[in-house]
Formats: C-alpha cells, sequence, structure tokens
C-alpha cells in the first residue's frame, strides 16, 4: 500500500499541488476578508448591538477539571484483524484516547491512539455501514465480536469499528460518540469576534466561485480539518479514477485498502493546510495595529462612503430580487419555519424538564437527610448536567426528527444535520447556563441557613432560574430560527442572481475611495442588499409564530433588560467546588504513584458520565468486554449477586451453588431456578421478608388444614383405597431412606439452609407430577414459595434448633408417607388457588 501510494503521488504531483493551489486561492479571501471583519467589529463596539440581553449567567470554562467518560470494550485492529480489549478515555477536548488496558491510562503512559471525532458519523449496525460504503446486498467484510457495534465513520479519514457485551453499554457509549462529534464539529470558537468570520466568508466565498452555493455538511472542525475537507472534496474523485483500478484482491481488501491510502493523504493534506493556515492568520494579525488605527481614525468617513455604494447597487440589485423574492421563497417561508420550530421546541421544552426533574428529585431527598453535605453531593452532579451526554440524549433525539424532505433540492440544502447539531449545541448551552445560574443563587442562599430551610431555598432558587430560561430559551430560538431560514435562502438567491448581477459590480468599485477599498468590498455589499431584501420578510414570520402558544416564545415586545443587575455580578464569582466546600465529595484514594503530581490530578479529574466498578476482577474473563462496566442504570444482576453471597452464613458462593447441584438432581433444575428466585427476592429488602413470612404461615395452614381433612376421611376409605395408596407410598419412602442413607452428616452440617427444604420438598414434587400439563405451573408456584422460605430461613433460628426441627420434619415426612400424595395434591391446589 505505501509502495502504491508513494508511486501514485510520485507520478501525480497535482495531490500536492493541489493544496498549494487552494491555500494560495484561499489566502487571498481571508486577507481581503480580514479587514472587513476588523472594521464589522469594532463598529459593533462603538455603536452596541441591538437584541435583548440574556437573564442566565454563563460559565467561562464549563468543564474544568472534569473528564467525559472512561471505560473498556472491544476495538477491530487493522493491523492483525482482530479483536482486542480496549480501554477508552475521553477527555474535556472529547478526543478519544484509548490505551492497551486502564492499567497503561492510570500510569500515565501516552495513548496508543487519539481519534479527533470531527466530521465522522457514529453507526450501531453493519446494515447503516455497508450502505454507506456503497456495497448494499454485499456480505459483510468484517464479523463483529457481538451483536452490539459501533462504528465510527469518515468519508475521508480511517475508520473504527468498536462493539460492546451489551445493549445497555451500546447505548451508552452511542451517546458518548455522538456527544464528541458534537462537540469537535463545533470547532470554530464565537468567542473570536474576528477570525471565526474571517475564515467562515472565506470559505463561503471559495466555494462559491467554485459553483457550490448550498450548506456544506463537512464545514466542521478545526480550521485546518475544514480546508483538508475542502481539498479532498475535489481530490477524492480523482484519486479514486486514478488508484482504484491498481487495487488487487477481493472486493472487502480492495475497500479495506482504498480506505487506509485515503486516510494517509487526508493526514498529508490536513498537515499542509494547517501550517499554511497557520502562515496567513500570523501574517493578519501582524497587520492588525495599522488598521486599527486607520479605522479609529476615519470611522466615519468609511461608513459614509459604504452607504453611498450601497444605495448604487441597492438600486440595482433590489428590483430582481424583489420579483425572485415573490415567486420563489415567500411560498415557503411559513412551511420551512415550521418544520424547524416544532423539533427545536419539544428539545428545549425537554432540556427544560430535564433541569426540572433533576432539582425536584433532589429536593425530595433532601426532605429525608437536609443537610449541606448531601446538597453538595447533588449539586455535584447537577453542575454537570448539560455535559452528560445519556442524561442529556432525550433532549437531543427531539431535534433529530427535523426533517426538510422536499425542499433540500429546491434550495440546495445537503442535508439537515447542519441545522440538528446547530440546534443540540444551543440545547446544552442553555442548560449549563440554567445550572450555572442556579448554583450561584443557591451557594449565595445559603449563608446562614439551616438544614429545614435547604428545600425552602432551593424552590425559591429553582422558581428564579425557571422563568429566566424561558425566557432566554424563546430568545435563543427565534435566532436560530432566523438563522436558519437566512442559511436557507441566502445562498438560493445569490446562485439566481449572480449570473445576472456580478458583471456589473466591479464599476462600483470606483465609487470607494483607495484609503477604504480594504474595508469596502463590492461583493460583500451585494450579499448584505440581498440579506435585508429577505431578512423583512423572515422577521415577519417568526414575529407571527411567537404569537402562537403552542411554542412558548415570547414576543418581540417583551424585552427584559437589567431585570436582575445582581445577578450578573454572581457570573464574576470563581467557580464553586460543591465537593470540597461541603464535603460532598468522596475521598481520593491512594494508589502507586501517590507522589506524582499528574496521577494526582488524574484521580482529582471528576468524571461525567458514571460507572459500575465491578468488584473481584479475577472472575472476568480475560476478553470481556468491560473491565469497568459503564451502563445507563445500576445492574441489578450484579447486585443481587454480591447480596446473595452476603446472605449466605456458612460458606461461599462456590458452596452455596455445589450444594445446589447437588440437590438438583432429583428435581429436574429446580434448585437452579430457586436460586435465581432467591436472588431476585433479595433485592426487596424489607418487603420480601414481610411476604416470605406470610408465604410460609400460609403454607403451614395449609398443611394442618389438609391432615385434618385426612384423618376425617380415613376412616371411611375402602381396603382398595388403601392398596393403592400404599403402592404410592414406595417412592417418597424411599427416597427419604436414601437421602438419609447418603447424606447422614449433612443434618448438623447444612443444617440452616435445609431446616425447612426437606419438609416442603417431597410435597412439591409429588404435586408436580399429577398431569403433565399442571407440571410447569405448580412447578413455578411450589418455586417460589421454596426459594422464599429457603432465603428467609438463613436468617432463622440457631443451628441447634435448626437441627431438631430437621430431624422431626424427617420423622414426621417418613411417618405420615402414606398421605404424602394426597398432602401434594392438595397443597399444589392452594398454591395455584393463590
Amino acid at each position: 500500500l505505501l509502495l502504491l501510494l508513494s508511486s501514485s503521488l510520485t507520478e501525480n504531483k497535482v495531490y500536492f499541488s493541489r493544496t498549494g493551489e487552494l491555500m494560495g486561492e484561499f489566502g487571498r479571501l481571508y486577507e481581503q476578508q480580514y479587514a472587513v471583519a476588523l472594521f464589522n467589529k469594532m463598529r459593533y463596539d462603538i455603536e452596541g448591538g441591538g437584541g435583548p440581553q440574556n437573564q442566565l449567567l454563563h460559565r467561562k470554562v464549563p468543564l474544568k477539571n472534569k473528564s467525559i467518560f472512561s471505560g473498556a470494550l472491544f476495538q477491530y485492529l487493522e493491523e492483525n484483524k482482530k479483536w482486542r480489549n480496549r480501554f477508552l478515555f475521553i477527555p474535556d477536548s472529547y478526543n478519544i484516547n484509548y490505551y492497551e488496558n486502564k492499567q497503561a491510562h492510570d500510569r500515565g503512559l501516552h495513548p496508543k491512539g487519539t481519534i479527533n471525532c470531527a466530521g465522522y458519523r457514529v453507526l450501531t449496525s453493519m446494515e447503516e455501514y455497508l450502505e454507506l460504503l456503497n456495497t448494499i446486498g454485499s456480505s459483510p467484510f468484517l464479523k463483529c465480536a457481538t451483536q452490539f457495534p459501533l462504528i465510527l465513520w469518515h468519508p475521508y479519514a480511517r475508520h473504527y469499528y468498536f462493539c460492546m457485551v451489551t445493549e445497555k453499554e451500546q447505548q451508552k457509549w452511542n451517546a458518548v460518540f455522538q456527544d464528541c462529534v458534537r462537540h469537535t464539529n463545533n470547532g470554530l470558537p464565537e468567542e473570536c469576534k474576528v477570525q471565526t468570520p474571517t475564515f467562515t466568508d472565506a470559505v463561503r466565498l471559495y466555494r462559491q466561485t467554485h459553483g457550490h452555493y448550498g450548506t456544506w455538511d463537512m464545514m466542521c472542525g478545526m480550521p485546518p480539518q475544514i480546508l483538508a475537507n475542502l481539498v479532498m472534496e475535489t481530490l477524492l474523485p480523482e484519486m479514486r479514477d486514478l488508484i482504484t483500478p491498481k487495487l488487487k484482491g477481493k472486493m472487502h481488501e480492495r475497500q479495506r485498502n482504498w480506505m487506509l491510502i485515503s486516510d494517509a493523504v487526508y493526514g498529508l493534506v490536513q498537515s499542509q493546510t494547517q501550517a499554511q493556515y497557520e502562515a496567513v492568520v500570523q501574517s493578519c494579525e501582524a497587520g492588525r495595529p495599522p488598521l486599527e488605527t486607520t479605522i479609529r481614525t476615519d470611522m466615519d468617513q468609511i461608513i459614509t462612503s459604504k452607504e453611498h455604494v450601497c444605495s448604487k447597487i441597492r438600486a440595482l440589485v433590489l428590483p430582481k430580487a424583489e420579483k425572485l423574492l415573490k415567486v420563489s421563497i415567500q411560498p415557503y417561508i411559513s412551511s420551512i419555519l415550521d418544520a424547524l420550530m416544532e423539533p427545536t421546541s419539544r428539545g428545549f421544552f425537554e432540556v427544560r424538564d430535564l433541569f426540572f426533574r433533576e432539582l425536584v428529585d433532589m429536593s425530595k431527598n433532601l426532605l429525608n437527610d437536609g443537610n449541606k453535605e448531601k446538597l453538595g453531593e447533588h449539586m455535584e452532579k447537577i453542575s454537570m448536567l448539560a455535559f452528560h451526554p445519556v442524561k442529556m440524549q432525550s433532549c437531543y433525539e427531539k431535534v433529530e426528527t427535523l426533517s426538510l424532505e422536499g425542499l433540500q433540492q429546491r434550495f440546495d440544502v445537503s442535508s439537515p444535520s447542519v441545522f440538528v447539531q446547530r440546534a443540540q449545541i444551543l440545547m446544552r448551552e442553555q442548560m449549563d447556563d440554567a445550572v450555572y445560574t442556579f448554583e450561584q443563587l443557591l451557594h449565595q442562599s445559603l449563608e446562614g441557613q439551616e438544614g429545614e430551610d435547604l428545600c425552602k431555598t432551593t424552590q425559591r432558587c429553582q422558581d428564579r432560574v425557571i422563568k429566566k430560561f424561558d425566557y432566554d430559551s424563546s430568545t435563543v430560538r427565534k435566532k436560530f430560527f432566523r438563522e436558519a431560514l437566512l442559511q436557507i435562502f441566502i445562498p438560493y438567491m445569490l446562485k439566481q442572481l449572480s449570473p445576472s448581477c456580478s458583471a456589473e459590480l466591479p464599476r462600483f468599485q470606483e465609487l470607494i475611495f483607495e484609503d477604504f477599498s480594504r474595508f469596502i468590498l463590492v461583493e460583500n455589499i451585494f450579499e448584505e442588499v440581498v440579506l435585508h431584501t429577505v431578512m423583512k420578510d423572515i422577521m415577519m414570520a417568526v414575529k407571527e409564530a411567537a404569537v402562537q402558544r403552542r411554542h412558548n416564545l415570547y414576543r418581540d415586545s417583551i424585552v427584559l433588560t437589567n431585570s436582575d443587575p445582581n445577578l450578573h455580578l454572581l457570573g464574576e464569582n470563581p467557580p464553586i467546588d460543591w465537593a470540597e466546600e461541603y464535603g460532598g465529595g468522596q475521598e481520593e484514594v491512594d494508589g502507586e504513584n501517590a507522589g506524582d503530581p499528574e496521577a494526582q490530578k488524574r484521580r482529582r479529574m471528576k468524571q461525567v458520565v458514571s460507572m459500575i466498578q465491578i468488584e473481584g476482577n479475577a472472575s472476568v474473563l480475560p476478553n470481556e468486554s468491560c473491565l469497568e462496566v459503564p451502563t445507563v442504570d445500576n445492574i441489578p444482576e450484579e447486585e443481587a449477586e454480591v447480596r446473595s453471597e452476603k446472605q449466605v452464613p456458612n460458606g461461599t458462593k462456590k458452596d452455596v451453588n455445589k450444594n445446589a447441584i447437588d440437590e438438583i438432581l432429583p428435581t429436574n433444575g429446580s434448585a437452579i431456578k430457586e436460586e435465581e428466585s432467591t436472588a431476585e427476592k433479595s433485592l426487596q429488602g424489607t418487603e420480601s421478608k414481610s411476604a416470605i413470612d406470610c408465604a410460609i404461615q400460609e403454607i403451614e395452614n395449609a398443611v394442618q388444614e389438609e391432615e385434618h381433612e385426612l384423618r376425617t376421611q380415613k376412616t371411611a376409605e375402602s381396603s382398595s383405597l388403601k392398596e393403592e395408596t400404599a403402592a404410592e407410598e414406595v417412592k417418597p419412602t424411599s427416597n427419604c431412606e436414601e437421602e438419609a442413607r447418603l447424606n447422614p452428616a449433612d443434618t448438623n452440617k447444612d443444617s440452616p439452609s435445609s431446616t425447612e427444604e426437606e419438609p416442603l420438598d417431597s410435597p412439591v414434587r409429588e404435586g408436580e407430577a399429577v398431569t403433565p400439563s399442571d407440571q410447569q405451573e405448580n412447578h413455578i408456584t411450589a418455586s417460589t414459595h421454596d426459594s422464599s422460605q429457603h432465603d428467609d430461613s438463613g436468617f432463622q433460628s440457631p443451628t441447634n434448633e435448626a437441627a431438631e426441627e430437621e430431624h422431626q420434619a424427617g420423622k414426621e415426612e417418613c411417618n405420615d408417607s402414606e398421605t404424602g400424595e394426597d398432602i401434594g395434591k392438595g397443597e399444589s391446589a392452594h398454591m395455584d388457588h393463590q
């Protein structure tokens, strides 16, 4: 592969020259747009921007000393074509680091590899993967280790294959991977008011010069990644035509080799784009001071000159734009707005409900144990709620139903994923703003508060935050709707108007003074005129939608400014460490590297998504997928096993299993079901104990009633009935004698577990054998009572009393063997009736 790749790259210098050509053209556009963006930013700072003020506080560093998730799973390795157990750790950068095992991570070793998820898609089945590979109907070239795969697919980079043992693991890892993709795709910082708009405008103009006007799915990641995607967009088809005929082997081998080649080229292109982009940015930043001086000095003249040129261009463009707007845009505004509003509003409603539910749960827990230490524990978890991908998944799923079917081809919208991910990012920001505001208000109110006032204080802070959230949610959604509609309509209008208008734009450049020509570009003014043409209709549509109560939007006339001025002062306070301040955190456990600062830092790092530690790793199979099992909820099976081990008084889990196997043979597996039933019953605590006592009492009453009835009927029985009964006596009598003969010492050894089992075993087995059709029903009923009685007997009478009761019970069973069959039938019927 390397020889093939190197020879292809050597013979075709276009691979490397293509990157240079693109970066040269992009660099020219970037320098032009840099001066325009700097002017717009400084003008905005001087004149001020309109719009409502946010009511919620914003956290500056959301994930300080936090990690997202970690755990073990299966990963497919391309090198040896085998599945291997790998430990994954996801820090606050949302890059996926995978290690040989957990010990390698704990020792601070470098990871085996790191996955930057920008541009990836998370797939949960091989069918989806084959569909993206355009090999529908062909057999998968990869056999998954389990039936719960997760695949990271990228159009240019290599693919990654993972498998989980359970469906719950798959769901949790899927939510985590989706969050990694969502976060890394949002790689352009909004805080950079000059570099970010400069970059986005330069990329947009570059694509427009090559005939691409619509939204772009690969506008994701950091600037070097986006530029590499821009190169690969045109380079990949040429590579495929050139290299694919040279690939040999079967279909799946050619696909795998092509993926490795594409990944290698993508890495080379990205390294080139990163170096050249950094050089362009550094050059522009070096020339920033003289530009700022010119803007401050000539701000008024620049604005006047721009307005004069804008009026001339508007006279040319406006008639054509209004005609296009009336025919091709206005009929679709309301339908597209409805398609955007429904799922987006449901997502924000779910965010509000999730925030409310978490606070209600905390208040309920504080009613039982309302001290500040418990409050600190709950607040430590709530503070990371917005970055918990599993809990936030229900909110994100609401927006994923967004569909623009039927409108994508008309307006050149590649897919709704651009709008879905943007809405999800806004939802996460709103959740974190609400949580952070609640933290600051609660922390301020806790000074001097006692335990009985905690719930009232929490409720008061909650009500204030919910009101502010509703207002900010309305503001954010209306802004999102306007921006989304502009992203849909503006590229379409530019594509339709450019052929007739672009040729006449250069003549307006003569109206601009040469000193101001760097800050006023006719191409930008042309786009601004088109934007203002359609903006009026978009604003009107969103305003009308705000009147409808079903979307819970505030009207534009409702503006809250400085409604709580003291609150914004709290935003300057340092972040609150609830665990440290209120003692709600767990104590750190010293490890081997207790003196290592890096090891201490890793131990102090809190994880957003919780996971369950398996006790006794020695029992875990070498190829099992989880050294630490991540699940959405607690695993009742694991807890049941641990508790059932603790409930055995005189033995280990192994002893219980051995004794159970010895008792299975005559009952054909009933003891196994008894053990499973016992494990399930042990989870119910005090409720199961009372139920067990009632069941035992009812069984004893039933036996006494049957004995009384049998004594009255015994005198009236004929001699033939006695002979038939005597024939049936052989089996229980022989069984009793055989057990007494084979296990003479078991009476004293296992007396607690066998105290009440022996009297019930014989009638239950006799009852099961009445009819084949009733066998299963009777067995389930009897085994339930049996298991309950066995579970409770381990905690009852002492050993000496148990031995006496067992001896007496065995004696009564042998003596009453004449009526064993009738007793069994009566007791089984009584159980079925219950």
